[in-house]
């Protein structure tokens, strides 16, 4: 089976050919949709086209490059993708390849790329009795033995965490039997290993009930993607052992469940983070952010480049933005730039959200400690007093966080993910640290 666009002429070396449109010729970067329309245009061509193939059973298709072998293998590679782990009936296994030879190299690395993200659409998507906080741990060591010799993985225990005395991350994980685990990964790309790093940061509670502040039932199951930070961040370090990447990349991710016991958060307490800062637990459901400020204090140890944190922080960034971007709030014109640039050419779209004193003094004013884990408005700018509330537990000159709230999951929106968890935005946060690496080159 043969994937061809509409303009291209047939041949006859296959039994069938699925042809696919592209829409207007020469088309590129929209300033009004901010990404590259003729990327994006391939992406959803191709990935019909594969699911065409599918459906007929046929176990290998030819793809036509279709003027971008990139955008064609990560359209082909994300748009087969399905979760179908624990059902009998699955879909047949399809492998695409290039057509040709020209653009063999980039349709590798597009290749690679969308298995990025399908790393993290498995991740995110798994059971969360499969997927524990060991288990995650466990996985992605097994994923980054497979793509590099020389990365170090460290799982941390539960005592490691209380000797670093992470108590806003402890604090949390101790209504779970569940044992918390910190996951460290540390991958030396640069000729220098002494070159500052780019550190990143994930959260990853692995199933999120809200704790003693209770979640309702309905969507509940979906909290078994609440560590879509740790995924992507996982799954974007695992992608840059894979390109290898000439970067120092550092990867922190606090793994635990956020469960209700007699002996979890109550509204009301208050804990102790790492950094000596108290902070007023008025909200159980709030809990993410107490698993990156003790995370955001350890990644200082590190003279990182920049610290990028990811998390599914927030419902008020899903009523912000919707599925269309990933918020970012960043204390770094720098680092928005090469974010919001890398996001163009992925169509994994960023949305810089402001990250204003306002904000902040909504979180520190706080009746029992230094912080309270909600604003004092309620529910008034949610996403942006959750992103001043991580402000307070960083200290370094470039720092982002990402909310991926809005974009953990996919209806219909991305016309190349099936329905299901997205593994947004790991292609865009090895884009970024692509580009990353050629500053370090050309420098």
């Amino acid at each position: 089976m043969c994937i061809w666009e509409a303009e291209r002429t047939f041949v006859h070396d296959f039994p069938s050919v699925v042809v696919v449109g592209l829409g207007k010729k020469s088309i590129g970067v929209s300033d009004q949709e901010n990404w590259d329309e003729g990327k994006e245009n391939i992406r959803a061509a191709v990935s019909v086209g594969c699911r065409q193939v599918q459906d007929l059973e046929i176990p290998c298709v030819e793809v036509d490059p279709c003027g971008d072998a990139q955008a064609a293998a990560e359209g082909a590679i994300l748009g087969l993708y399905e979760y179908d782990e624990f059902k009998k009936r699955k879909k047949p296994v399809v492998t695409p390849q290039l057509h040709g030879s020209d653009g063999k190299e980039a349709w590798q690395k597009g290749t690679i790329y969308g298995e990025g993200q399908n790393l993290a659409r498995h991740l995110m998507e798994a059971p969360a009795n499969y997927i524990t906080p060991i288990k995650f741990a466990e996985l992605v060591e097994q994923k980054l033995k497979a793509a590099h010799s020389g990365v170090k993985i460290h799982i941390r225990s539960k005592s490691w965490i209380e000797e670093q005395q992470m108590g806003a991350f402890l604090s949390v994980a101790k209504g779970s039997e569940e044992p918390p685990v910190f996951l460290e990964i540390h991958y030396s790309g640069s000729a220098n290993t002494n070159d500052p790093p780019l550190v990143l940061v994930g959260k990853g509670v692995t199933f999120d009930s809200g704790g003693i502040s209770l979640k309702p039932s309905s969507g509940m199951d979906a909290m078994r993607a609440d560590m879509g930070g740790a995924a992507t961040v996982c799954s974007a370090i695992v992608t840059a052992a894979t390109l290898n990447l000439p970067l120092n990349i550092i990867v922190l991710a606090p793994l635990c469940e956020n469960m209700p016991s007699g002996r979890a958060n109550k509204p009301g307490d208050v804990v102790r983070a790492k950094n000596g800062k108290t902070i007023q637990v008025d909200n159980t459901d709030a809990e993410g952010r107490l698993l990156l400020a003790d995370a955001l204090c350890y990644a200082h140890n590190f003279n990182a480049r920049a610290i990028v944190n990811a998390a599914t922080l927030t419902g008020a960034m899903d009523i912000a933005l919707g599925s269309a971007a990933t918020g970012v709030f960043t204390n770094s014109s720098w680092l928005w730039t090469h974010l919001y640039e890398a996001s163009i050419l992925t169509g994994d779209r960023v949305w810089r959200m402001p990250l204003f004193e306002h904000y902040t003094k909504q979180v520190t004013d706080c009746p029992l400690a230094d912080l309270s884990n909600v604003g004092k408005y309620s529910r008034a700018g949610g996403a942006c007093t959750a992103a001043a509330f991580l402000k307070e537990f960083v200290t370094i000159s470039h720092w982002a966080h990402l909310d991926i709230a809005g974009v953990m999951s996919n209806k219909d929106e991305v016309p190349y993910l099936r329905k299901g968890m997205a593994g947004r935005p790991t292609r865009t946060l090895v884009e970024f640290a692509t580009r990353l690496s050629q500053d370090n080159q050309s420098a």
